[in-house]
């Protein structure tokens, strides 16, 4: 009865529910597993820096899912495991300075 409420609420069997895996799918399919600072990543969901940083990011980092460095958020190869994804595989290109400019 449980595994079917939590099915139903979309809660995966990590524990985690869609902004953590939006988070973690951001992270890795469109900016190739970090770092990312805080504010790409809350405006690449649309969520709020504090919702992002006070709810979403503690679970990850709790599990192992997201890593913090002095750079910004960064996957982990748990993280990578977990989308079923190759480490530094990603969807579209990773933003680089050069493109910037």
């Amino acid at each position: 009865m449980a595994a079917a409420a939590l099915d139903f609420c979309g809660v995966d069997a990590a524990g985690l529910d869609k902004l953590n895996r939006q988070f973690l799918a951001v992270l890795c399919k469109q900016f190739g597993g970090g770092p990312l600072g805080l504010w790409t990543l809350a405006a690449s969901i649309g969520e709020e820096t504090s919702t992002v940083d006070e709810v979403i990011e503690l679970y990850l980092l709790e599990i192992g899912l997201s890593a913090r460095t002095q750079r910004g958020r960064v996957a982990t190869e748990a993280t990578w495991a977990h989308l079923g994804l190759e480490p530094g595989a990603k969807g579209a290109p990773a933003v680089t300075q050069a493109a910037l400019l």
